[in-house]
């Protein structure tokens, strides 16, 4: 298959996915029901996949991505607290996102932990070392100072976060504009200045 072709496969399988997951939970989520979904043969999701907790791995990685590639650019010398201003946004739009929002209830449900494993394996243990060194090199630069860059990210990211994405899950609140996300992401900066600067 080619590799457009096989693309266009995926988007279709993890569509697929996304809507089984919010239908049946995690745990009445079957690879079967999302090939059928998908239209596709159980044997192809196995094969590209492995198996379910594989399959919402790649989601939850996918789903990063773009944080992700957008941390890793940053992380070569430039700006640093500019870098962190520019990520703030679109991490905050990604965590609030109805594909985040999905896979985050779906866990909250799951009695196995098992998707709730993966979603902090793909997401935030493969993020927060990167908004690590972000801090770190914003340390480097003079903008910050502190001891702990553990500490300093569950600050930070505790600023920026908060309680959204919990509210966001709950249904308490619907996706905020990008306006407020943006914000959001100021305000957190000023206030980790303020506290480390």
């Amino acid at each position: 298959m080619r590799d457009d072709a096989k693309a266009t496969r995926q988007d279709q399988i993890e569509q697929a996915a996304y809507e089984v997951l919010e239908e049946k939970g995690f745990g009445g989520t079957s690879m079967l029901a999302i090939a059928r979904r998908a239209r596709a043969s159980n044997e192809t999701l196995y094969n590209w996949y492995g198996d379910k907790t594989g399959l919402f791995r790649a989601l939850v990685a996918r789903n990063a991505e773009e944080v992700k590639t957008l941390l890793a650019a940053q992380a070569s010398g430039k700006d640093a607290m500019a870098s962190l201003g520019a990520m703030g946004p679109v991490l905050l739009h990604m965590l609030t996102g109805p594909r985040a929002v999905a896979l985050n209830r779906a866990a909250a449900a799951d009695p196995s932990g098992t998707l709730g494993r993966a979603i902090a394996a793909e997401g935030r243990n493969t993020v927060a070392p990167l908004i690590s060194g972000l801090l770190c090199l914003a340390r480097e630069q003079g903008a910050l100072r502190f001891d702990d860059a553990e500490e300093a990210t569950d600050l930070y990211l505790g600023l920026l976060i908060g309680d959204l994405q919990i509210r966001r899950v709950s249904g308490h609140m619907p996706q905020p504009p990008a306006e407020t996300l943006s914000r959001r992401s100021e305000t957190a900066l000023t206030r980790l200045q303020r506290l480390l600067g």
